[in-house]
């Protein structure tokens, strides 16, 4: 679990250290603020909604959110219950930290990032409607994830489990809906019967 440590908190420290600046702060709190508990991700997904070409898209991304917010919160967080990374910094460090916060505490355990894991969700459901998209959505749930640990609420190590959860999340449900034909009934509903 050192090694894991060292790891995680030499990210941490680096991007304390050299990235992090006054221009960014905001920025990256936004951010963080953007993909508390998916809010920012479940009102993009209502509004593909409305589109029957990204109908699929949306109710997979909403169903694989919600799958990755609870199973990470309710069920992996209580069992690891891995503290943050401002938590243990002075045992690690044996020293205070030199900077506040920026987005102020973060309640709840660190292990998986839940903002990282609904991004990811999200994104994954993306590629549904097509590659560019997909990619566009990936860009920003990376960001998202770097944010995490910009404002130093979340090791390196549960980044990319949020990541590797998010996107499991999606594939579960896109393979569901591909095999009870889900898609195909989304696109239906709305249209006129002739």
């Amino acid at each position: 679990m050192d090694i894991f440590l060292n790891f995680d908190y030499s990210i941490l420290d680096f991007i304390a250290n050299n990235i992090r600046n006054e221009f960014l702060d905001p920025v990256m709190a936004a951010v963080s603020q953007f993909s508390d508990k998916g809010i920012g991700w479940v009102i993009i997904a209502l509004i593909l909604l409305v589109p029957k070409k990204t109908r699929p898209a949306a109710v997979t991304a909403l169903a694989a959110m919600t799958f990755a917010l609870l199973f990470g919160e309710f069920a992996i967080k209580s069992i690891v219950a891995r503290p943050r990374p401002f938590v243990t910094y002075e045992s690690f460090h044996s020293a205070a930290m030199p900077f506040t916060l920026n987005t102020g505490e973060a309640s709840g355990f660190s292990f998986p990032s839940g903002h990282t894991g609904a991004s990811f969700a999200f994104a994954a459901s993306m590629y549904k409607v097509n590659k560019k998209v997909g990619v566009i959505a990936t860009v920003a749930a990376a960001i998202v994830g770097f944010s995490r640990l910009y404002n130093y609420v979340h090791f390196p190590t549960d980044v990319i489990a949020g990541m590797i959860f998010g996107i499991i999340s999606a594939m579960i449900f896109i393979f569901i809906f591909n095999k009870f034909g889900v898609d195909d009934k989304l696109r239906r509903i709305g249209r006129k019967k002739v």
